[in-house]
């Protein structure tokens, strides 16, 4: 088998469904397989599996265990020769599976491949890409330099700035909510370190395939999208395993210091403060117009959204930013890809995007990387 998708669940029930929609659709032409672990989601995700992913390996965990112990669950099972540790508030084009492995197959030194992520509203994240977060790296993030000081690039490492969004080439650093690896590396390095619960693991196993020789790549030729806030609920609990995530990264790879971890950990409460402030979820305004966007104007439900939102269909025509406009992407017409370039193509211009999936009552999408995303269901 060529690849084994792990998706590691915790409560995001319709995020998951999109997810498990959007990966069926990107391995049609491949020999892979689904995995997904859920954490004992009070939520009804474990039969929503069950009812509509039937072929889909589900793993049903009695406690929520951490991030690092979930996945590691989930690969010990895992029969391809790749492995892609993925987030369920991810959405993938139809052709991301096959261009990483392709790109892949190509290296001899394969550390860990990640690629291109977004937020719901098109931004770049810029997690995308990392340096190793060494004592001097970690501060200008921390203290915010690389923003204060953007042309001085020794503040600039803890985002991976020798190269750009739009550019492929090694990293230091890849986000745990995309990441491709031959398994046989992910069982050498000893997998994610179960002593981390969330934050920080990724960081960690970055760096034991940096240890052993290998070299990680930014891949930026296929764009997914990453909701983020829907995966983590920044509040006290966020502060302190934060906390206890880099305190362990650095007890465990770096040299110690008495000085250097005491200045370390006023850093880390004052950034998870700020973190924890950021994540605080702003009101949702309803917009001002929605806007279809469609292959398929004779559709029932396309039809149907027309009239109930009152919407009008997007055909070849420029929209008036002057006003709140949310754009509903059919991707029953569109594919993950076009939907996915259409958020994209559209960033920056104050739209709000949401999705409507195939066979689903919903609408689903999420208007910043702070805020838990938003679901809406449609009446039948």
């Amino acid at each position: 088998m060529q690849l084994s998708i792990i998706i590691l669940n915790y409560n995001v029930r319709y995020f998951l469904e999109q997810c498990v929609l959007s990966v069926q659709s990107a391995i049609q032409n491949l020999d892979a397989e689904i995995i997904v672990v859920d954490n004992n989601s009070p939520d009804d995700s474990c039969q929503m599996m069950k009812e509509c992913f039937r072929d889909v390996i589900l793993i049903e965990n009695k406690e929520n265990s951490g991030f690092p112990k979930g996945n590691n669950i989930g690969v010990s099972i895992a029969k391809g020769e790749y492995i892609c540790i993925l987030n369920p508030d991810t959405v993938v084009a139809e052709d991301t599976f096959e261009k990483i492995l392709a790109f892949a197959k190509n290296k001899t030194d394969l550390g860990i491949v990640g690629c291109k992520l977004i937020d719901g509203t098109g931004n770049f994240l810029p997690e995308s890409k990392r340096g190793i977060p060494t004592p001097f790296v970690a501060l200008t993030k921390i203290f915010s330099l690389y923003k204060i000081f953007p042309g001085i690039k020794s503040f600039c490492n803890y985002y991976a700035s020798h190269i750009t969004e739009n550019q492929t080439g090694k990293v230091e650093i890849l986000v745990g909510a995309f990441m491709v690896m031959k398994k046989e590396l992910y069982l050498e390095i000893g997998g994610f370190d179960e002593r981390y619960f969330m934050y920080g693991e990724d960081i960690d196993l970055s760096f034991s395939a940096l240890k052993k020789g290998k070299s990680n790549y930014y891949f930026h030729e296929t764009t997914v999208i990453h909701y983020k806030g829907e995966s983590t609920v920044k509040d006290a609990t966020y502060m302190k395993r934060f906390q206890k995530g880099m305190d362990l990264f650095y007890q465990k790879n770096m040299k110690s210091s008495i000085f250097f971890s005491a200045f370390m950990k006023l850093g880390m409460i004052f950034f998870s403060f700020i973190k924890m402030f950021q994540g605080k979820a702003s009101p949702k305004l309803k917009p001002a117009n929605y806007i279809l966007v469609s292959e398929d104007l004779d559709s029932a439900i396309v039809k149907s959204l027309e009239k109930n939102l009152n919407a009008e269909i997007l055909i070849n025509k420029k929209t008036d930013n002057s006003r709140s406009t949310e754009f509903i992407l059919d991707v029953n017409s569109l594919g993950f890809k076009k939907a996915i370039a259409f958020i994209e193509a559209n960033k920056n211009q104050q739209y709000t995007f949401k999705m409507l999936l195939k066979d689903a009552n919903f609408l689903i999408g999420s208007n910043s990387s702070n805020d838990r995303g938003e679901v809406i269901k449609l009446k039948n």
